[in-house]
């Protein structure tokens, strides 16, 4: 057995009188990769946060290679060799791989002037060692989603870290960045380096973990190989034995002589989006499957008005409509979940009710007299939608980022449905999130459906794809360059060999 790098003793810990953690004990040995599980609320980010000095707890006690230290913040937590690579990444976009790598500690010439050169060569040696090969002169805004998290792990290596903690490492990255990821941490792992990797995939955590724990309601409930386990048993440790409801698969069938809910013709747009023609009738789930950067997001982004099109038309229920602004796609009845939730669909210091005011206020649904807001129509509002779909907060007045990322995930998709539109625009809208909340949002797209809304969803899990979607379109390129009926699909591996643009023989 490796030695243990980090122990975590009767971690205790709680907000305004509410118990976060509960007595948690965490090991951590060398050289292994270390999987921390549990649904959004369970405890992973406070007891991780701990390790990394942003908060203190109230009992218990850390040791870092069986010695007792006492972190305080997170340069007591660097200084202990800890570092942590967040799901919301650091790096200054304008500055260049090496740069943000060497931030703060850059090299200097004899006349003290910072030098970039000597840099770009200290970042070359130490991106080879890890087997990166990404050009350290280039700009972070150059490199894609998943250069950009090898780059983060990069950056935090570069610091002599031995502890390395990851959050939703793949959430946005592609099957074939994962795979690199991957390579990256047993190269970091052969080397001695231990990791604590946070994820929410099942199949990630199998191909990638040596240990797994799992946190439920701030206790930990077991801790034990991979090898000893199964995702049927892991699910049922974090949900408390009650296995994850499956999607039924919709047999959904339009009728092609009715007039789509949306029907859009050669759209076009300068940021990705080429010649774009489908349609999306009620009562359907229509899945958006591609790689990174083929144009999914931005799509998305030009049918709720925030890129405007350059050429081609939007039809919603049969009537052309002109959407170059958000305000218009809320007007036209369309809603975005969009791809960030903290970036793009919340303003995070501020309270959930506040956040469900502001489309309502862009579309006029919450005046009284003059330019006043309702604020008893503003708070049922919000109350009613807490309750519909389960967010857990002790009161509207809480600032959202003191939520769990599942619901955050929650009061983005109420707040765009209490503006009841007819067309749900979905993007990623399970990321980062648990299985619990990924089934219930699943169920709520399918159930807006059979109201009789179209959801167009978009998500890089095939899995959920093919339990949600009535009809699958492959985007290439910012085009569409297959439809496909759901029942046409008859694997995951087939989809994902479509994507690949693998010729498939069935």
């Amino acid at each position: 057995m490796s030695p243990k790098i980090v122990e975590m003793k009767g971690i205790t810990k709680a907000f305004n009188h509410i118990s976060v953690l509960d007595h948690v004990d965490f090991e951590l040995q060398q050289g292994e990769i270390h999987a921390l599980l549990g649904e959004n609320g369970a405890g992973k980010s406070t007891l991780m946060k701990i390790l990394r000095g942003v908060y203190q707890a109230e009992e218990g006690q850390i040791l870092i290679n069986a010695k007792p230290v006492r972190i305080h913040s997170p340069k007591d937590s660097r200084e202990n060799g800890i570092a942590m690579v967040f799901q919301e990444f650091s790096l200054v976009p304008s500055l260049t791989v090496a740069q943000n790598i060497f931030l703060t500690r850059e090299s200097r010439t004899s006349v003290g002037l910072i030098d970039d050169r000597r840099d770009e060569k200290r970042a070359a040696k130490l991106l080879s060692e890890m087997g990166v090969e990404i050009d350290p002169s280039l700009r972070v805004e150059q490199l894609s989603t998943g250069y950009r998290q090898l780059t983060e792990i990069v950056m935090a290596l570069s610091q002599d870290a031995q502890i390395l903690i990851l959050d939703e490492p793949t959430a946005s990255l592609t099957h074939t960045e994962t795979m690199s990821l991957f390579g990256l941490l047993h190269i970091l792992k052969q080397r001695g380096i231990s990791i604590i990797y946070i994820s929410h995939r099942m199949e990630e955590i199998f191909q990638i973990a040596d240990r797994i724990t799992v946190l439920r309601d701030g206790r930990n409930i077991i801790t034990e190989s991979v090898q000893n386990l199964t995702i049927k048993q892991v699910i049922e440790h974090i949900l408390g034995h009650q296995s994850a409801k499956e999607i039924k698969i919709s047999t959904f069938e339009h009728d092609p002589t009715s007039v789509p809910l949306l029907e859009v013709n050669n759209l076009s747009c300068d940021q990705g989006v080429r010649n774009v023609s489908f349609k999306l009738f009620a009562g359907e789930v229509l899945g958006l499957a591609g790689l990174m950067g083929s144009g999914r997001t931005e799509l998305a982004r030009t049918l709720f008005g925030i890129t405007p099109a350059q050429s081609g038309e939007i039809k919603v229920k049969g009537v052309r409509t002109n959407i170059d602004t958000p305000q218009a796609g809320m007007r036209s009845g369309i809603a975005l979940i969009p791809e960030d939730r903290r970036l793009q669909g919340l303003s995070t210091a501020h309270t959930i009710k506040d956040n469900f005011e502001l489309p309502l206020i862009n579309l006029h649904r919450l005046g009284s007299q003059g330019l006043f807001v309702n604020n008893r129509k503003a708070d049922e509002l919000a109350e009613t939608y807490i309750v519909k779909l389960k967010i857990r907060a002790d009161s509207i007045h809480k600032q959202v980022k003191l939520l769990s990322g599942g619901n955050q995930q929650k009061v983005v998709i109420a707040k765009w449905l209490s503006t009841e539109p007819d067309i749900l625009i979905m993007d990623e809208p399970t990321a980062g999130v648990d299985i619990g909340t990924k089934t219930e949002i699943l169920e709520m797209a399918r159930s807006l459906a059979n109201e009789g809304k179209g959801v167009l969803i978009i998500s890089s899990e095939l899995q959920e794809l093919l339990a949600i979607s009535d009809r699958i379109l492959i985007i290439k390129q910012g085009s569409v360059s297959q439809e496909m009926k759901r029942s046409e699909i008859h694997s995951e591996e087939k989809l994902h060999q479509i994507l690949q643009g693998v010729l498939v023989h069935d």
